[in-house]
């Protein structure tokens, strides 16, 4: 059961679709959620609260990041042939940037963030993120693979 070096964890993450973005409130409870994201440099991701339908723009992972920065994202493959799954983790510390911030830094922060996801997802394209953007700094890159490496990546 080969573990991945981190520059084909960092691969594979970031060709995946979709992740799940973990976060723990202020008593300890984790809290999960799927999210689509886009890759910012080696160590960096990003995803942002879009237009889909919420219960509420007050969303408990902005609370829980505000509350403490440590997140943790997975991706993951499942395949029938038990020999094709893989899975990557990314731990790291989340800040969110907010399209309205005062400063311009901050606002340049956040167009970068939402232009990366503009470019993976083609939804965005015509209806782009207008809420915060969750900037994540990936600290460790985690990844198991049932079999060894073919020599291409595996599809995913």
């Amino acid at each position: 059961m080969p573990r991945m070096d981190p520059d084909q964890a960092r691969r594979l993450f970031a060709a995946a679709r979709v992740a799940r973005l973990a976060t723990v409130d202020e008593s300890g409870r984790p809290h999960l959620v799927p999210v689509v994201f886009a890759a910012d440099g080696a160590d960096g991701i990003v995803t942002a609260v879009d237009r889909k339908p919420k219960r509420t723009t007050r969303l408990r992972r902005l609370r829980n990041i505000e509350a403490g920065p440590a997140v943790c994202l997975l991706v993951d493959v499942f395949d029938e042939d038990w020999e094709r799954l893989w899975w990557v983790r990314a731990d790291g510390d989340a800040r969110i940037v907010s399209p309205d911030a005062p400063d311009v830094t901050t606002r340049d922060e956040y167009e970068a963030a939402v232009e990366r996801l503009r470019r993976k997802y083609p939804q965005y394209r015509q209806a782009p993120p207008h809420g915060p953007a969750i900037l994540v700094a990936v600290r460790h890159w985690t990844g198991w693979q049932a079999a060894p490496a073919p020599e291409t990546d595996p599809p995913g």
